[in-house]
């Protein structure tokens, strides 16, 4: 028997690591700076070590890291207050991921449905979408390959096109145990596509219209990330159950599913559960992370950011017979070209910038909210270069 102890290859990691972290750079154990445009897929919002963080988390280190959801958690009935205020839902499961926040919310929509006497309650699920990679949220995820290899999937998910109402609305018509739509108001993994800016009030309006619950993957668009702090307030919408994670915790591993309405009366005691989740240190860092992103006017700060590297990478590329699109809302912006593009990854990094690619042929940025002006140029300097060579 081997006695060595190896990380399971379920990540194709790039040939760097890094020493430490400030604001939107990081630094390698030579001191080589490194420009962050992907915010560790868009989870550090507010930059590396940011320094409200970091006390809010010294502070609950030297107190109380955890206790158990069996006995009351006070920062986390504040925690679930600010959030509700923000989002206008009534109450809070606290979960450790954004996998974990989903499933919460796939239990709420199949319990809803059994309590109404369905007995095969289905939810709509978007082709394009990723959810996550438990069983219940990659059998929601619109995308084959996420499946590959650990079938048989989960029953009780119907798949209709992204930001394509009248299909929606054809399945409306003819599938009576349709309990939700479960949906991300912009696609991350899928691209950074961007819906018709009806599309949310739509499908809200299918929904009341059959007593289904709207569910809201704000996983990665929460938090800030599109110039609101949710993305569905663009639309002016309220759903009925929503989940959020990445930024929320600034690096600390929290998620959360929130309900109003009937969803929220759906779990009770006994029916779902979380060893760690919101325990008093996580919630302690996504109180400070919600101080320094409602009280410092960084939300509305990456609104009109992103709208000037969109703008400033549009013009950079206008032209270009192998650019198809440069699109973006808030601090999520993406370049699709028209071949693969992986090898940028690796190119970007000898520039000194991270960022990704998905779909094979989108660029994908995802940086701090907090990027200052010549850190955000920086960025549009180097893509532009990138793409440019990507096509000569």
């Amino acid at each position: 028997m081997s006695t060595v102890t190896e990380i399971m290859p379920t990540y194709g990691r790039l040939p760097v690591s890094f020493a430490r972290g400030q604001g939107a750079c990081l630094y390698d154990a030579d001191g080589n700076r490194y420009l962050d445009a992907l915010a560790g897929i868009a989870v550090v919002g507010l930059g590396h070590a940011h320094p409200a963080v970091t006390q809010a988390i010294q502070r609950q280190a030297e107190t109380l890291l955890h206790t158990s959801n069996l006995y009351e958690i006070p920062l986390q009935e504040q925690l679930a207050r600010r959030l509700c205020e923000i989002s206008g839902m009534e109450n809070a499961f606290f979960a450790n991921s954004g996998a974990e926040a989903n499933e919460a919310a796939l239990k709420i929509a199949r319990r809803y449905g059994n309590e109404r006497g369905i007995e095969n309650p289905q939810v709509i699920a978007m082709d394009g979408s990723f959810h996550g990679r438990t069983m219940a949220t990659l059998t929601a995820t619109g995308n084959r390959k996420v499946h590959a290899g650990f079938e048989p999937l989960l029953g009780g998910f119907l798949r209709a096109p992204y930001n394509d109402v009248p299909r929606v609305a054809n399945i409306a018509e003819n599938n009576n145990g349709v309990v939700a739509i479960f949906v991300e108001p912009v696609l991350g993994e899928g691209g950074v596509q961007i819906p018709a800016d009806d599309y949310l009030l739509k499908l809200r309006e299918i929904c009341d219209d059959h007593d289904w619950l709207l569910i809201l993957d704000e996983v990665q668009t929460g938090n800030g990330r599109t110039g609101r702090y949710f993305a569905y307030q663009h639309a002016n919408i309220l759903p009925d159950a929503l989940t959020t994670a990445k930024g929320l915790g600034n690096g600390v591993p929290i998620g959360v599913c929130l309900a109003r309405g009937p969803a929220a009366e759906t779990l009770v005691a006994g029916t779902h559960g979380s060893t760690f989740g919101g325990n008093p240190l996580v919630c302690a860092a996504a109180l400070a992370v919600i101080s320094e992103l409602t009280d410092g006017g960084v939300i509305e700060r990456a609104a009109e950011l992103g709208k000037r590297i969109i703008n400033a990478l549009a013009k950079n590329l206008d032209g270009l017979n192998h650019v198809r699109d440069v699109r973006g809302k808030g601090m999520m912006i993406a370049v699709e070209l028209e071949n693969p593009c992986t090898d940028l990854i690796q190119k970007a990094l000898s520039k000194r910038l991270l960022l990704n690619v998905t779909t094979d042929n989108v660029l994908r940025l995802l940086p701090p909210l907090n990027l200052t002006d010549d850190e955000a140029d920086e960025i549009v300097d180097i893509v532009t270069s990138l793409v440019r060579e990507a096509g000569s």
